[in-house]
């Protein structure tokens, strides 16, 4: 039987950062448009920020849904699961907000992060995701499977590299514009 929590306490904090990556969905308004969901990590860019806070750093992708539906209508979930130890689930449904760079606060944002990564610091970071929590609650988890991690993928810092490489932080700062304005439904996500 699930549990509800009125905060992130300590004990939870602990787990959820001995996760190994987490999962964000969101959706647009109304019956039309996709529902999204996508693997996010380092589990070091997720931070929990208080009791019913948390925030994590949005790196360039290959597109921007989580920002346009939080932009539409503030919903979203984070789930977390464990891959080992003993079984749980825990979701995080809340109100959320983009705070891209540029904006004042996403400086002070990003200080409170601890990154091992290199590809997940500077022009890597185009925004940071805060959540206001509204419900915390876990499960069972049975039907997760046991996994051991393999190692990180080194596409992203590489595909990363090779944009510096080619033209500096315009070249990243061009993707973004390019493939990162609109969502497929064609909601506004991030400005140029």
């Amino acid at each position: 039987m699930g549990k509800v929590f009125d905060g992130i306490d300590p004990k939870l904090e602990r787990w959820i950062t001995g996760q190994q990556l987490f999962f964000v969905a969101t959706a647009p308004s109304g019956d039309d448009g996709h529902v999204n969901c996508s693997p996010k990590g380092p589990i070091e860019s997720l931070r929990v920020l208080g009791p019913r806070r948390v925030a994590y750093l949005d790196l360039v992708g290959s597109g921007a849904e989580t920002i346009a539906h939080l932009r539409q209508n503030g919903r979203i979930v984070i789930m977390l699961c464990a891959f080992r130890g003993p079984p749980r689930i825990v979701r995080l449904h809340g109100r959320g907000r983009c705070v891209p760079r540029g904006d004042p606060e996403f400086d002070e944002l990003t200080a409170a992060f601890e990154i091992r990564d290199a590809y997940a610091t500077g022009p890597a970071q185009r925004s940071v995701v805060v959540v206001d929590i509204e419900r915390i609650a876990d499960s069972c988890g049975y039907g997760v499977p046991l996994m051991e991690p393999a190692g990180d993928r080194p596409q992203q810092a590489l595909w990363v590299e090779r944009k510096l490489a080619q033209g500096g932080v315009d070249a990243i700062a061009a993707y973004r514009a390019e493939h990162n304005a609109r969502s497929i439904d064609d909601l506004p996500a991030l400005e140029a």
